[in-house]
């Protein structure tokens, strides 16, 4: 890896692609990295869309899992409560 290169665990795409482990370029702007090697795709705010190491991401990875269950129980038990006349 060169200078500007290091190593980031992504969890912009979690909840359809997982956790991807990923060697990423300074894009020079503040809390942003470019995933090298892919013609332009950008992570943005560390914490949320890419980590610096696995544990956070996991940590991430889980609230949003969770947060989305949460969402898609209110909407099952909305579909459930639906009547028909």
């Amino acid at each position: 890896m060169s200078e500007n290169t290091f190593t980031v665990w992504i969890t912009k795409y979690v909840l359809t692609e997982g956790i991807r482990e990923k060697e990423v370029k300074e894009s020079g702007r503040d809390g942003v990295v470019e995933i090298v090697g892919s013609n332009g795709i950008y992570c943005h705010t560390e914490g949320k869309e890419w980590h610096k190491d696995k544990e956070s991401a996991i940590k991430k990875a889980e609230e949003m899992r969770n947060k989305e269950i949460i969402k898609l129980e209110k909407k099952i038990q909305k579909l459930k409560d639906m009547k028909f006349e």
